[in-house]
């Protein structure tokens, strides 16, 4: 009967300097104690048979021990390789999720990280409708080639950096699932507790079923969802909707490249699309490249109702951000007109062929010369599956529920970061949200105001021509506000995403950046931490000068030319900036613009910037016109 909470197994990390809680379950009214580093501490088990104790505070060592625990009647429990250091959590959305193994110079990294005093403890994904004590979960790992492979690449890094500055047991508790909103990682009360996000439950009619449901019968429905979004037949194609004479249904038009959702869709499900143009007669039976760009989130693609090829999430995780190109066989293309078909199935969130625009193209290989056909524009569009909404991990709270509240109260340093992509559509929203998140993992831990470090989202999308709005940028703009709140930090990744890829790879500089917070804010070891942030702007003359904090020796342009600002006048019509290096500042103006009043800088979704500090760290993105609340 003798048990102990799953999180409790040989190979783990305790945090040390602080009380550590060790807790479990045994027979009621049981007496059940606990021995390791030399203290010794015993409860008795409630009417319910739960059980703590908590150990004084430790001091780090990477000497291997033991604990024992045992109860009144004789049972015993032994763990082995026990060590005492630094615990971090690491949760998030699939930039946090994303394994050493996809990451650049995987091989490297993954054959070098050979670390017996580095801890590793994967949570399993698990939503509930009520708060668990509880969760089944492996067994922390010793980090090794085997087992850092599928782990969390930025979690890693930082904990790698960490290891190698502090020299002590570092132990990381990796919890996240990708695509995934910030209320479902904030609890009941972390969201009804504050009027202007009490909305997110009370408006959600999924929200008010699901906790009125057990908990058997949550996991029930998260099961039938499943079965109803797998995709195991294709229906369109024995309709001939992949053929060149008009398909019979009902057939619609969609300007692409974009989601589904984003046309009034508001499903997940398998969508046809169609699109008929016509080949030069140069190309005939000639091999042709077809290009359509990335489809969300697993495609068949056809030409002239032959499938030329396909990815699906079974292939690789990324699938619904890898943009697509296939050959075509020449026995298949003839002049004149010809059909491409594209059959998109989606489980969950969006779908659609969401290119970018660039990327969809028809050309021909052998004849460098001719013009591509471009693909974007109006395709014919007809649905095989309505799936209705399926993201059931993103109802409110069921993530804390099922991945953060089976951890508390285990001790731990702080927390890192790494979400907020699917906030983008809400960020002004995400200035309240996020720091609440915060404040309730504080709140339900009971130790403080524990560090709470963050990675601001990195460029991402095809980079825009001219100034103008972005979500990508207010996003990030909610995360530098939320830096008003006690022990935070921010890494900013502004330099190190892909345009193509919402999954930068550069999951080094994204530990390293979280790590350097760590060790100036929580460890108060000398390193710069932050890349310059705006701290004023005034007028002189017809220009700006902008003043920052975290110079760390001086401010650096890396190029030949200072890039990213843009200026505006009382209107608020921004337009690009000249901007120099003076000294700490920068001096910003522009021969459109007579009396400049604001400046914004690297405002977009994938800006194109390049200021920094002597420490190497970029700027954080900002606009001087930033409203206040």
């Amino acid at each position: 009967m003798l048990k102990l909470a799953a999180v409790f197994t040989d190979n783990m990390v305790l945090q040390q300097k602080i009380a550590a809680p060790v807790w479990g379950s045994a027979l009621p009214g049981s007496v059940v104690t606990v021995r390791f580093a030399r203290q010794e501490k015993s409860a008795a088990a409630d009417a319910s048979g739960n059980w703590q104790i908590k150990l004084d505070p430790l001091e780090a060592c990477s000497k291997p021990q033991t604990m024992t625990v045992t109860a009144e009647c004789g049972t015993s429990l032994t763990l082995h390789n026990v060590m005492i250091g630094e615990v971090w959590i690491c949760s998030g959305q699939s930039n946090m999720e994303m394994p050493v193994s996809l990451i650049q110079n995987s091989s490297r990294e993954i054959a070098e990280a050979n670390y017996p005093a580095i801890r590793l403890l994967t949570i399993p994904r698990f939503l509930s409708s009520q708060p668990l004590k509880e969760i089944k979960t492996g067994p922390w790992e010793i980090c090794t080639p085997g087992s850092v492979s599928s782990f969390s690449a930025a979690g890693y890094f930082f904990g790698r950096e960490l290891y190698h500055r502090l020299d002590v047991p570092v132990g990381l508790i990796h919890t996240s699932w990708g695509g995934t909103v910030a209320e479902s990682w904030t609890s009941r009360d972390g969201l009804t507790g504050n009027p202007a996000l009490a909305g997110l439950v009370n408006e959600d009619v999924h929200a008010r079923i699901e906790f009125k449901m057990s908990h058997e019968e949550y996991i029930e429905e998260g099961r039938k969802v499943e079965q109803k979004t797998k995709d195991e037949k294709n229906e369109g194609y024995p309709r001939s909707w992949a053929d060149l004479p008009n398909p019979p249904g009902e057939w619609k038009e969609m300007e692409l490249p974009g989601t589904w959702q984003t046309h009034g869709l508001d499903f997940c499900g398998i969508l046809w699309f169609r699109k008929e143009m016509e080949v030069p007669e140069a190309w005939a039976r000639r091999e042709l490249r077809l290009s359509i760009g990335a489809t969300d989130k697993s495609d068949i693609t056809y030409f002239n109702n032959v499938k030329v090829g396909s990815i699906t999430m079974a292939d690789r995780p990324d699938s619904w951000n890898t943009r697509r190109t296939y050959p075509v066989p020449g026995n298949l293309v003839k002049a004149g007109r010809n059909v491409i078909a594209v059959r998109v199935h989606s489980d969950k969130y969006d779908g659609g062929m969401t290119g970018p625009e660039e990327d969809m193209l028809l050309s021909c290989p052998s004849l460098p010369d001719s013009a591509p056909v471009p693909l974007s524009g109006i395709w014919k569009y007809a649905v095989e599956s309505n799936y209705g909404r399926s993201d059931i991990e993103n109802r409110p709270c069921v993530l804390f529920n099922g991945m953060i509240s089976p951890l508390i109260p285990y001790a731990i340093r702080g927390a890192i970061w790494y979400q907020g992509e699917s906030n983008t559509s809400r960020a002004a929203q995400y200035r309240t949200l996020f720091p609440a998140l915060i404040q309730d993992w504080r709140k339900h831990w009971g130790i403080g105001d524990f560090p709470f470090l963050f990675v601001q989202l990195a460029n991402y999308m095809t980079a825009k021509t001219n100034p103008g709005e972005s979500a990508w940028a207010e996003l990030r703009e909610a995360q530098t506000m939320t830096l008003r709140l006690p022990d935070t930090g921010m890494a900013v990744a502004i330099d190190i995403g892909e345009s193509v890829d919402i999954h930068p790879k550069n999951k080094q500089d994204v530990g390293l950046r979280l790590a350097l917070n760590a060790l100036a804010n929580t460890y108060s070891i000398d390193a710069a931490f932050s890349g310059p942030i705006f701290k004023a702007a005034a007028r002189e003359g017809g220009k700006l000068r902008i003043r920052f904090d975290h110079c760390n020796g001086g401010l650096q342009c890396r190029g030949k030319k200072l890039r990213g600002f843009a200026v505006a006048g009382a209107d608020r019509k921004f337009v690009w900036a000249d901007a120099k290096i003076n000294g700490d500042t920068v001096i910003v103006s522009s021969p459109e613009i007579a009396e400049p009043e604001f400046v914004r800088y690297a405002w977009a979704d994938n800006p194109v910037c390049n200021l920094y500090n002597a420490a190497g760290l970029p700027a954080v993105p900002f606009r001087s016109d930033m409203p206040e609340k």
